[in-house]
């Protein structure tokens, strides 16, 4: 520790999250998060051929180090790289040892996974391809109770015949991200969605 300073230097800092990938069963952990899906411990135990009390130890380390994010939906607990340096930063160390990025396969059957209800909203494939794609043109815009319409969108959303204003006025949240089981990305929650 710098004397001057109550900041760990870069160095040990570097070195601890070195440490916390260089384990290999966090390693395993990391690289089947790195297709950009969410896993429960369970799942993530099991990628790792350990037990889920052991695979609890290894996820509150990754935490700690800042290299995951959990977050709870119902009854589970997901857990996903905490952000694209994660991710690049991995991929990078993957292309070092000569390895390609792993993909996700779901198991769940393909008329389920197409499109299906989650509760009240849609879900499946198309629901998280338009949850992306309404992000991606920047429509939506992420805000402290998930997320709202920028002007473009809220235009756009009216132009589809939306009446985004009944939306704003419903005593529902607006709109928020949902995971969706089967492919473990966000889909549209809220009263957005239950309009479109």
């Amino acid at each position: 520790m710098n004397a001057a300073s109550n900041e760990t230097p870069a160095d040990d800092r570097m070195a601890r999250i070195a440490a916390a990938i260089g384990e290999p069963v966090r390693a395993r952990m990391l690289c089947c998060l790195m297709d950009g899906h969410a896993r429960t411990a369970t799942e993530l135990a099991a990628v790792g051929g350990i037990s889920a009390s052991t695979a609890s130890t290894h996820l509150a380390k990754l935490k700690e180090q800042l290299l995951v994010d959990a977050f709870a939906q119902g009854k589970h607990r997901y857990y996903r790289l905490s952000g694209p340096d994660v991710a690049h930063a991995l991929e990078a160390l993957l292309l070092i040892a000569g390895t390609p990025r792993p993909t996700f396969t779901p198991s769940t059957p393909s008329s389920l996974r197409t499109a299906r209800t989650c509760y009240d909203h849609m879900a499946g494939e198309l629901a998280v391809a338009l949850h992306d794609h309404l992000l991606s043109q920047q429509w939506l815009v992420t805000s402290s109770n998930g997320y709202e319409l920028s002007p473009e969108g809220e235009t756009k959303l009216q132009s589809w015949g939306l009446d985004t204003e009944a939306c704003h006025q419903s005593r529902r949240r607006f709109a928020c991200p949902c995971m969706d089981w089967s492919e473990r990305r966000p889909h549209l929650a809220g009263s957005l969605w239950r309009r479109c």
